[in-house]
């Protein structure tokens, strides 16, 4: 056997072995992701979307909240009153059809949209600021359906306030 054929023949062994299912089995790929599973700070970004949900999603050409998102912005406003010492940026995003100007204008409105509901839930508006980004900040690259589903959206990002 030639030296490339015993180091072909060596990685897929690897490969193979690092393909376990036992959690013993876990090879440094998985360290990241189970590290990061373990060490979610309650009051963290992290433990705001996964407690949460950090995003809403609109439908085309739309600001108004469909049923989905207002549970989603009601899920919001029950852990923003449990951690009161956390202020918000809320990003209003769009698909990449329309102009620059109409889709930031739009991504205000969904922006705003987002900011009033959360408001009328009993969240000080003092807390919250907002900005659009229209197209110019696809959350996923691409020009089909599913992409532009997942670009039409508004996210909430924290920022801890400084006493």
């Amino acid at each position: 056997m030639d030296l490339k054929k015993i180091a072909s023949v060596s990685l897929l062994a690897v490969a193979i072995a690092a393909c376990g299912s036992d959690d013993e089995d876990r090879g440094e790929w998985d360290a990241p992701y189970m590290a990061f599973e373990e060490e979610v700070l309650p009051g963290s970004q992290a433990d705001f979307a996964i407690e949460a949900g950090d995003r809403a999603f609109y439908a085309f050409d739309m600001y108004n909240l469909n049923a989905e998102s207002q549970e989603t912005i009601e899920r919001q406003a029950e852990w923003l009153k449990a951690y009161d010492d956390v202020d918000l940026s809320i990003s209003g995003h769009c698909d990449e059809r329309g102009t620059q100007e109409y889709n930031l204008a739009l991504g205000q409105r969904r922006a705003d949209s987002h900011k009033n509901y959360l408001v009328a839930l009993g969240i000080d508006p003092r807390r919250i600021e907002t900005i659009s980004y229209g197209k110019e900040r696809p959350i996923v690259e691409g020009s089909t359906e599913a992409a532009y589903a997942q670009n039409r959206t508004t996210i909430i990002t924290l920022d801890r306030s400084e006493e």
